[in-house]
């Protein structure tokens, strides 16, 4: 059942992957501490759950800052980012469009079903109907993409 996201074009691919320093990633107790900070009902969402969600979407995404262009666009900052700005991934004209900023809701409502929430969007994933599903999913790249706290 997974479809995978449209290859960007040859000449926007690079082949190394580029990030910056390593981020050191967060201890459990961290993550726990971020996963109650989200607001409901994602701050009570299975975490391993959404890492299994996230399964069907790492052929074309990842969650770590780089300036390399895979199938899609990096998730890491995606939360609080206006829709089609991710610096260097191609995006169709109807994301670039898509006038919107990234948060639980607006999110929820693309990954229920990406081509009607963006109609002319390259993104090919068919959705995901389990509305728990999305949110352990969402709240998963949340605390994967948090910080580490200072």
């Amino acid at each position: 059942m997974l479809t995978a996201c449209e290859p960007a074009p040859k000449s926007a691919q690079n082949s190394e992957a580029s990030a910056p320093a390593p981020v050191e990633p967060l201890t459990e107790a961290e993550k726990a501490q971020v996963l109650a900070s989200l607001p409901a009902p994602y701050n009570t969402a299975n975490l391993e759950e959404g890492k299994k969600q996230f399964g069907k979407c790492r052929s074309c995404h990842v969650l770590i800052e780089t300036t390399a262009t895979t199938t899609g666009p990096h998730l890491y900052g995606v939360l609080g980012r206006k829709a089609g700005t991710e610096g260097s991934y191609p995006y169709s004209d109807a994301m670039k469009a898509h006038n919107v900023t990234w948060d639980f809701a607006t999110l929820d409502a693309f990954l229920t079903k990406p081509r009607d929430a963006v109609p002319g969007t390259k993104m090919a994933f068919l959705g995901i109907k389990d509305a728990k599903d999305r949110e352990n999913l969402l709240a998963y790249i949340a605390v994967e993409t948090a910080k580490k706290p200072q």
